[in-house]
């Protein structure tokens, strides 16, 4: 699952999870979306795609991302995102913060010197692949969502192209880490999705814009 959240509304996609995450959500008042009543195609697996049809279901300006798995969470961090959009040139927010324990693997060796070596004005983004993040909906719209783990690298990069990035200081982020033989295949995709985007590689499986749709 994945949250969007804004002012007064709290959206969860629920991915087929198999667990209590649905019923404990709209307990606590969040309105639970099963995301294959959200667009009519089939789902793809994947991240990309809950963040996809979240965005198709939000109804703000702003939406704001926020991983499942982390177990830090402060409701002040979706204030903290939602904030530099004040600026009008801002488009993206993407969080900044600590790692509680050892974590970033992917980022700091894949992610990192990707982004170094083929966009290096994104070069000072502090947490490329970071799930906590908020876009306007008017420019999400407008943006392919790339299928699974690839698909901050691909927003990143694709904003980058059309507007400002902002950051904001999230503090502490603590999240479930996951072993070694999980990682490989993320970062295999994350690489893919940012030397496509390079032009060095073909395309990735990705969701068109929503935009006309919505």
């Amino acid at each position: 699952a994945c949250l969007a959240s804004q002012a007064h509304e709290v959206v969860v996609v629920d991915s087929d999870s198999t667990d209590a995450t649905a019923e404990r959500v709209a307990a606590a008042g969040a309105r639970v979306v099963p995301w294959r009543e959200v667009d009519p195609r089939e789902p793809w697996d994947g991240k990309g795609e809950a963040l996809w049809r979240g965005v198709k279901a939000a109804s703000g300006d702003v939406v704001v991302f926020i991983d499942a798995d982390v177990t830090s969470l402060e409701p002040w961090w979706v204030d903290a995102l939602a904030a530099p959009f004040r600026d009008d040139t801002v488009h993206l927010v993407k969080a900044a913060y600590e790692r509680a324990h050892a974590g970033g693997r992917v980022t700091e060796l894949t992610a990192k010197p990707l982004i170094k070596q083929f966009f290096p004005e994104l070069a000072h983004i502090d947490q490329p692949l970071g799930g906590e993040y908020s876009l306007r909906r008017a420019t999400a719209v407008e943006l392919p969502f790339v299928e699974g783990y690839g698909v901050e690298a691909g927003l990143l990069v694709d904003v980058g192209k059309r507007g400002t990035i902002a950051q904001v200081d999230l503090g502490t982020r603590v999240h479930r880490n996951r072993p070694l033989h999980e990682l490989a295949p993320m970062a295999e995709v994350v690489a893919r999705t940012l030397l496509s985007r390079a032009g060095v590689t073909a395309p990735v499986a990705q969701r068109p814009p929503l935009k006309g749709k919505v």
